[in-house]
């Protein structure tokens, strides 16, 4: 669904059928009934889509919207105190040679009506076992 130019991508799972199955429950009145609300995206994932998205070349699937946005989430224990954060595609190429194995998480986010789905998963990296890097004072340690 997302071609990206990773050398290193491996374990890749596609979402896509399970937001097809979404999409489509939304329109049967058993949804509304079952309390199915796909488009209930917090407030803080709006917001990170605005700010540290990408858009994703194509509309909304519920309001027709031309600002779904694309977020590359990273988890993993050789990114240390940087698991969780956002990446951008080309901080993912670059991470690919500095870390041995990370995930990769691809939600798509209309920050218009609040649509949200894990779009693929994917691992990175060169499979070398290192250690995570140092931990570095953050804004947080400061003012806690």
């Amino acid at each position: 669904m997302v071609s990206q130019p990773y050398l290193t991508r491996r374990e890749w799972v596609s979402h896509a059928l399970k937001r097809r199955a979404t999409l489509e429950a939304m329109h049967r009145p058993q949804a509304l009934l079952a309390g199915l609300d796909p488009c209930d995206a917090d407030p803080l994932l709006i917001r990170s889509a605005l700010h540290h998205g990408a858009l994703a070349g194509r509309d909304c699937p519920v309001c027709a919207s031309s600002r779904l946005t694309l977020l590359n989430y990273v988890f993993g224990e050789q990114l240390g105190q940087y698991s969780g954060r956002i990446k951008s595609v080309d901080e993912l190429v670059e991470m690919e040679g500095e870390f041995g194995e990370f995930k990769v998480y691809v939600v798509e986010v209309c920050p218009d009506c609040g649509w949200n789905h894990m779009i693929e998963t994917f691992l990175l990296g060169d499979g070398r076992r290192r250690r995570p890097p140092r931990r570095q004072q953050t804004v947080e340690d400061i003012y806690g």
